[in-house]
């Protein structure tokens, strides 16, 4: 009888922790429901702003931080890409300028040639390119040179709370502050944000042919990379190198030495092995954020450019230097070529404009893409100019 009794104690203690076990995951799904409703609203009650002032672009603020990384040949293709920042942004910037030595002079003596009316819309800081100096070669040859300084500025930018990462090969069609708004859409896991490396998986490059984990169903494209570094330095990452979370200085070189025979991509391989076991980490932002020729160039791919038009326009692969995608190299020599203080749209939107009828590729037939943001960005800059025209008179 005894024996019966303590059987039925142990199953009846069973069913109770069962219960209590269903009943706590029950709870715990609630609360990350709850906590998905809420995310949009959190980054902007850890800074302090309210939403009306967030986009009142006349209140006094810290100016939007951008780097970029510039190596061998790349001089004129930043130059371009800040100018395209200055042009339309009506905050004021600050300049993180990563290049080889031979290349400040260069930057220097064009930034401080520009127009005073949009000189004084930024600052800037040109920096040398500066690896740990164990390893310095081995990264600096990674992918392309100087490329993987991108996943040290958490480290050197040590000051600096947050900041939009860009190719050198990226052009603004919008003011920098758009893309610079998903900052106060950041939950609080979120420490980046970036776009998806393709949108239509058959022509995916990460789901057919990576040899190392990658974030999401098709990787994500590292070309820009909107980040809250003081998160980064401060968040323990989860990964498949140690029994424990390491904070981003002690997971960049053990990272690189277990798969880079497996990279093809370099860096931004490695960001990808890295938000693949941290995806709550990072903001996907839409395609229409970082528009490159796959998007079009089999067809249109991109629904958020179709829908919304071009925000930020990435011309890698080379497409600005040569002949393969006219729509791509027809908006960087139009920015390229345009003087600062000519009329806008005479001097770079018509003739944009103008230019793309020729173009019958499959990306030139989406040419509208190009341009609808664009013509906002030129009618404002217009506006802006005839203000100050009127001022000085």
């Amino acid at each position: 009888m005894r024996r019966y009794l303590r059987v039925l104690f142990v199953c009846t203690l069973l069913v109770f922790c069962s219960l209590l076990y269903i009943f706590n995951q029950l709870v715990s799904s609630l609360e990350r429901a709850d906590h998905r409703e809420r995310a949009p609203r959190t980054r902007a009650a850890d800074t302090g702003l309210s939403e009306r002032a967030q986009d009142d672009r006349s209140a006094p603020r810290d100016p939007l931080e951008l780097a970029v990384v510039a190596c061998g040949s790349r001089l004129e293709e930043t130059l371009v890409m800040l100018k395209s920042a200055v042009l339309f942004s009506q905050r004021r910037l600050r300049f993180h300028i990563f290049a080889e030595d031979d290349l400040h002079a260069g930057f220097r003596q064009e930034l401080e040639s520009w127009p005073q009316r949009f000189r004084s819309k930024f600052s800037y800081s040109v920096y040398p390119i500066s690896f740990p100096s164990d390893n310095a070669r081995e990264w600096k040859r990674l992918f392309k040179p100087c490329a993987s300084q991108r996943l040290f500025l958490p480290l050197i930018l040590k000051q600096v709370d947050s900041v939009l990462y860009v190719d050198t090969d990226v052009l603004f069609l919008r003011p920098l502050e758009d893309v610079w708004s998903f900052l106060s859409r950041f939950n609080s896991s979120q420490v980046a944000a970036m776009a998806p490396e393709h949108e239509e998986p058959r022509i995916g490059w990460y789901n057919r042919f990576a040899r190392h984990p990658y974030y999401g169903k098709t990787g994500v494209n590292s070309g820009v990379m909107l980040m809250n570094m003081t998160r980064i330095r401060d968040k323990h990452f989860k990964n498949d190198l140690a029994a424990v979370d390491l904070k981003w200085a002690d997971l960049l070189m053990p990272l690189l030495h277990k798969y880079k025979l497996n990279i093809t991509w370099g860096d931004q391989d490695l960001l990808n092995i890295i938000f693949h076991h941290n995806p709550e980490s990072l903001l996907l932002i839409e395609c229409h954020w970082n528009y490159r020729p796959d998007h079009c160039i089999y067809g249109s791919n991109c629904i958020s450019a179709e829908q919304n038009g071009v925000y930020i326009l990435h011309g890698n692969r080379g497409v600005y230097h040569d002949d393969k995608q006219p729509a791509f190299r027809a908006v960087y020599d139009a920015i390229k070529q345009f003087p600062l203080d000519e009329d806008p749209v005479r001097g770079l939107l018509l003739p944009l404009e103008e230019k793309l009828k020729s173009d019958h590729t499959y990306c030139g037939r989406s040419r509208l893409v190009f341009t609808r943001r664009l013509r906002e960005s030129v009618t404002e800059l217009q506006k802006d100019q005839d203000r100050s025209r009127r001022a000085e008179v």
